[in-house]
């Protein structure tokens, strides 16, 4: 890992956060992939189970973690299971954790290797009633891929059919969702590095550049700030590329007079990152630009006020949307009767603004959790509307991540230029 060592607390309080929503005598088992392979021998590098990670914090493949609060020997109330090191692999693969590596990460007192695993689990489960088992029950989720974890359970289900499961996924969304200080913490370094890769970018833009040169920059500054990757691919979008959502080519001159999009953020410690900010070529935004860049910026701010627990994020969105007709209304984007004609279900600035307000953020870029429950203290959001004018060749999205606090939210990218003139200041430096 790129990254220093994390905490072990985070890890240790994800546990115990864990293990008090378990039922009486049960035992929880999570279950890492083994490493994908790519093409010929080469490799997919991954989070091979981003729930064994926040429990654990190791992120080797087939790891596994075991909860049994209630055996009734305590050391095996808490149980990592690694790969057993093999001298021979590591000549062509790399290092593996050793049992004493593998505890100092995770907080684990009892590990064991995966080899040693049938014949103790047998024991356990036949004492315990009750197995939770973990699944990716992420919303986003692609069903229609062969799924490693469903493997794992139908497997354990068959070798032990009398016992009651539970669905490990339910607890964890709701607790994932809810961030502790310390992973907060290792999260602000994520944005950190994330806010030093713009300042970067902002004094290297100007026209003429690629969009992959600008990647380089980003990449460039993440390793060097001890990054373990980007947190998802990096968009890199100028003129009227900036109108398609997800684009990763990244290949195109950025010439004077075009906004770019730039949608990018760092992964430290396993935690992510995600900013938007659309910025102009040539250091000036024209004033229409400006123009069309406030309203953008106002439907953020306004997201911002009254993000806070109490509300569901299905509200804050309706109020943005409500904000976001108001604002294109004022820029000639919209009429009245375009906003007497709207639907509950279809605003009319959806003409403009066709994705989602933001997302949970957290291990996973779009992390788990929910819509349509009220916000809880402790939850990070991604605000990140946009305004995406074809006759114009405009795309504007901006976008910050928001730790829900008490009685409002915190802005982790706070001091970052997200203004046109302190955009404009950034790139004259």
């Amino acid at each position: 890992m790129k990254y220093h060592a994390i905490d072990p607390k985070l890890y240790a309080l994800n546990r115990e956060r864990f293990s008090k929503k378990m039922k009486a005598n049960s035992i929880a088992i999570f279950h890492a992939h083994p490493t994908l392979p790519e093409n010929g021998d080469a490799i997919y590098h991954e989070k091979p189970n981003s729930d064994v990670v926040w429990l654990s914090g190791i992120i080797q493949e087939k790891t596994m973690v075991v909860l049994y609060p209630g055996n009734p020997d305590k050391k095996y109330r808490e149980i990592l299971v690694i790969l057993r090191p093999n001298e021979t692999l590591e000549i062509w693969y790399g290092h593996k954790h050793t049992r004493e590596e593998a505890s100092k990460i995770s907080g684990i007192q009892t590990v064991i290797y995966l080899d040693q695993l049938d014949a103790l689990l047998q024991a356990w489960i036949h004492h315990a009633e009750t197995i939770y088992l973990d699944t990716n029950e992420n919303d986003r989720l692609d069903t229609s891929l062969p799924r490693l974890d469903l493997t794992y359970v139908h497997q354990l289900m068959k070798q032990f059919p009398l016992h009651r499961y539970e669905r490990g996924a339910v607890l964890l969304k709701e607790l994932r969702a809810i961030k502790s200080k310390y992973e907060v913490a290792v999260m602000q370094q994520a944005v950190d590095i994330t806010h030093k890769a713009l300042l970067r970018v902002c004094k290297f833009i100007k026209p003429g550049v690629f969009e992959h040169e600008i990647e380089a920059e980003i990449t460039h500054e993440f390793l060097r700030n001890r990054a373990t990757r980007h947190a998802y691919g990096c968009i890199i979008a100028s003129g009227d590329r900036a109108r398609t959502l997800h684009y990763v080519e990244n290949n195109q001159e950025c010439k004077s007079g075009e906004l770019i999009l730039m949608d990018f953020g760092a992964e430290y410690g396993n935690y992510c990152a995600d900013l938007t900010r659309t910025i102009p070529v040539n250091g000036k935004f024209t004033k229409r630009q400006k123009e069309i860049y406030d309203a953008c910026l106002a439907v953020h701010n306004h997201a911002k006020k009254i993000l806070k627990p109490g509300i569901t994020w299905l509200q804050v969105t309706a109020s943005a949307e409500i904000e976001m007709n108001k604002q294109l209304l004022k820029i000639g984007l919209l009429t009245k009767e375009d906003i007497k004609n709207e639907t509950e279900d279809n605003r009319a600035c959806r003409r403009y603004f066709y994705h989602g307000l933001g997302h949970h953020l957290g291990i996973d870029v779009h992390d788990i959790g929910t819509r349509n429950t009220p916000i809880k203290e402790g939850m990070v959001f991604t605000i990140e509307p946009g305004i995406y004018v074809e006759k114009e060749k405009i795309g504007i999205r901006i976008e910050n991540n928001y730790w829900v606090s008490k009685s409002g939210c915190i802005d982790l990218f706070k001091g970052m230029p997200i203004t046109t003139d302190e955009i404009e200041k950034a790139m004259k430096k």
